[in-house]
Formats: structure tokens, sequence, C-alpha cells
């Protein structure tokens, strides 16, 4: 099963998902210890370039970045107007700073490097690559068992949900600012968790049945290639560059 994010043969397809795994890691800490802004502009700058080397689809890349970038609103309304420093303009007897407006820049472009990144990284392998991939790297096995099992049924209660809804839709209902709507929606909620628990038994009795022991066993063998040992010289290049830029 396949993220579904970017299915292709890219270069970054081609990749050792454990290189991957430690990309989007190293990648989004240097994003992360971004203090100045070329530092910041460089890990976007960077995410773009892995971008394009994975053969993003342009709409769905900027669907799924218009999401994250939906919660940087609020940083945009308060920061400005909150850091002291020299004005840079006034709005009704509120000054938006320049430090402020600066600030908030940097965090935009380090969230922005950070999620393009993992999008880059993690939409070129498989949900069973990364989950094995993560083991072999030493990630416990529970942890990496909830991971492939989230991902796995995320659709399908997703799709639960959506028969709930067209079944609401079918009653006629519409929802409101009122007391009927919300306890309509409450009971939306608590039907999906009752069927979401009863789906899960039921996952794990057949999964019992077929002789599941609490142990995941992959058949993905990876192996460093020259391609791998290329690509992580180039990472290392960059994070070296980038994190100069940060230190001077």
């Amino acid at each position: 099963m396949t993220c579904d994010l970017n299915p292709g043969h890219s270069v970054l397809h081609r990749l050792d998902p454990r290189l991957k795994l430690a990309a989007v890691s190293a990648w989004s800490l240097l994003a992360a210890l971004a203090r100045t802004g070329p530092a910041a502009v460089f890990a976007l700058a960077g995410a773009l370039v892995f971008a394009g080397l994975g053969r993003l689809d342009p709409r769905t890349t900027a669907r799924r970045l218009a999401a994250v970038n939906f919660f940087l609103i609020f940083i945009w309304l308060f920061l400005p107007f909150s850091v002291p420093g020299e004005p840079a303009l006034t709005l009704g007897g509120l000054a938006l700073t320049r430090p402020g407006l600066e600030l908030a820049m940097i965090l935009t472009l380090k969230v922005n490097a950070a999620a393009l990144g993992a999008l880059a990284f993690f939409g070129t392998s498989s949900i069973t690559q990364l989950a094995a991939a993560a083991r072999r790297l030493g990630a416990p096995e529970k942890l990496t068992a909830v991971f492939l099992l989230t991902l796995r049924y995320f659709h399908v209660l997703r799709l639960e949900y959506v028969r709930l809804r067209q079944a609401l839709k079918v009653r006629a209902f519409r929802p409101g600012f009122d007391l009927h709507t919300l306890r309509t929606y409450a009971n939306l909620v608590g039907i999906l968790l009752v069927r979401g628990v009863d789906r899960a038994e039921r996952v794990h009795a057949a999964m019992i049945c077929r002789g599941y022991t609490g142990r995941f066993w992959f058949h993905d063998h990876f192996r460093f290639t020259g391609r791998d040992w290329l690509g992580a010289a180039l990472l290392a290049l960059m994070l070296t560059g980038g994190t100069a830029l940060n230190v001077f």
C-alpha cells in the first residue's frame, strides 16, 4: 500500500527508505534551528529541490501546504504586534514592528521547509517501506505496528464517516448553530468511535487467526547502493551549508 502522495519513478523513489527517514529528520532539525532569514530561505530552497527531485504533483502539494499554512495565520495576526521593536506600520493604534514581521516570516519559511521536505521524502515511499525502514533503524516494534495499522486503516474510518454524513443528508439534516446540530454531531462521533472499535476487534481477530503474535514480518530488504551514498553525501553538504548560514 502506498502513501498515494506521489507514485512514480523519480530519483527520490529509488533512494533507500532508511536514507529518506534520516533526511527528513535532519532537514526538519535544520529548519527548526534556523534563526536567520538566509538560513530559513536556504532550508525552504533545499526543500523545493527535494520536491523537484521527487516530482511532486504541484496541485496536491499546494493543497497540503495550504492546510499547514492555515495555522500560520494566527502567527501573522498576533506576532507582528506583540514583538517589541521599531514600528514598520501602524494600524488603528496598533504598531506592526519590523522584528515581529521578520520573526513571523522566518517561522513561515521554517514550517514550509520542514513540511515540504517531509512530503518529498515520505511521499516517494510506500507505507510498508517506511515502517520497515523505521524498524531497521531501531524504532520500537509496537510503535512501528501502530504507525502501519493507523495509516493502513485510516481510509476505512474515513469511508465510514462519509457514509454516516450521507445518511444524515438523506434524512434531510441541515447543520446550524443550535443544540440539535451539536447533539447530531456528537452522535456521529460516538457512532464512528463504536464502529472503529468494532472494526479493530474484527481485524485483530483475523490477524490472530492468521498467526499474528505481535510482530510484523517485513519482506523489504534494503541495501545501500552508490546512488544512496551519493545522495547521503549531497545531503550532508547541504546540511553543512545550512548550518554555516545559521551560525554566521
